[in-house]
């Protein structure tokens, strides 16, 4: 039998965002996931994505950021989007019973909780769906110096296609991470993970995404969180 979805509202310094909470009997992580700056979290990719997840043994956390919740298109400033994450993070964690908890995103959602992380945010690690690296056709303009002095273990899930992130720059970024880092392409795939000539619903797209998520979730078991010394 499936596990229940439960709508929650989470306070975020005085202002309400709307969350969706599931949570599978005994799982082996909760994976709170946010969404990207062009659509909230109701978006099938997204809905598909948990899903297959709370199928495969994982809980998970869905979340609006503000600017969402008000119904506004610019996304958020990193404050308030970090604020965002810690409030949503420690509602995640006040529900885990001795699971790990993880943070994940679509594009500005992951790049977000890096940020996040990168600033003291507890999780024990990171996965992003499409890193937003740099604008499209500007490869100069890097979003990476944060990245740096995270320890918890990141995995990055990355299109071929993708023209937010130029592949030898991004390859070059998770190298000089470390060995805390994996990049794992997905053949064909744009920066929505749409692969061409290839016609997939957007939830059977986030769905397809949940076993390697749930693969890397699970070869490290161990809890741990923070950054290093800044």
């Amino acid at each position: 039998m499936a596990a229940a979805e439960q709508p929650l509202s989470i306070d975020v310094e005085g202002t309400a965002v709307s969350g969706v909470y599931c949570r599978p009997d005994s799982p082996a992580a909760t994976l709170v996931v946010a969404h990207g700056a062009g659509a909230g979290m109701e978006h099938p990719f997204l809905r598909g994505f948990t899903t297959a997840l709370n199928d495969d043994g994982v809980a998970t956390l869905r979340f609006n950021f503000p600017y969402r919740e008000a119904g506004r298109k610019f996304p958020d400033r990193p404050p308030v989007a970090i604020a965002t994450w810690r409030a949503v993070m420690a509602a995640a964690a006040s529900r885990a019973e001795g699971e790990p908890v993880w943070a994940a995103g679509k594009s500005f959602g992951g790049r977000m909780a890096s940020m996040a992380v990168a600033e003291g945010m507890p999780a024990a690690g990171l996965v992003y769906l499409g890193y937003p690296l740099h604008p499209p056709g500007k490869p100069e303009k890097l979003r990476d110096d944060h990245l740096y002095g995270i320890t918890v273990p990141m995995l990055f899930l990355q299109g071929t296609r993708d023209t937010f992130a130029t592949a030898g720059l991004l390859e070059s970024v998770v190298d000089r991470i470390g060995p805390g880092a994996t990049l794992q392409w997905q053949e064909g795939a744009d920066h929505s993970f749409a692969v061409a000539g290839r016609k997939r619903a957007p939830e059977d797209i986030g769905a397809a995404l949940a076993s390697p998520v749930a693969e890397f979730i699970r070869s490290h078991p161990a809890p741990g969180a923070g950054t290093a010394e800044q």
